[in-house]
């Protein structure tokens, strides 16, 4: 099951469980949409495999398998790609 991470791995944005323009890879890394444009040839930037939107868990089964409240940030993430 997917964890549904809270928050853009890059520059940390908040990102709803229900977003529809949230990204991850098969690792479940997680990306804004802003971020992804940023990425080179829009692959993950951790495993270099291509992102696919994220899927919305529906509401009435998020009290049994809520999301995840642990936030993942790359540690050097906003340095290689959000810093002009």
């Amino acid at each position: 099951m997917l964890e549904i991470r809270p928050n853009c791995e890059c520059c940390d944005r908040d990102l709803a469980v229900d977003a529809t323009d949230v990204y991850i890879c098969t690792f479940e890394c997680t990306w804004c949409a802003d971020c992804v444009q940023k990425f080179p040839d829009g692959r993950c930037p951790n495993c270099g495999g291509n992102l696919s939107l994220r899927p919305i868990r529906p509401a009435h089964l998020l009290a049994k398998h809520p999301a995840s409240a642990t936030r993942v940030v790359g540690a050097d993430c906003r340095e290689r790609f959000l810093v002009s």
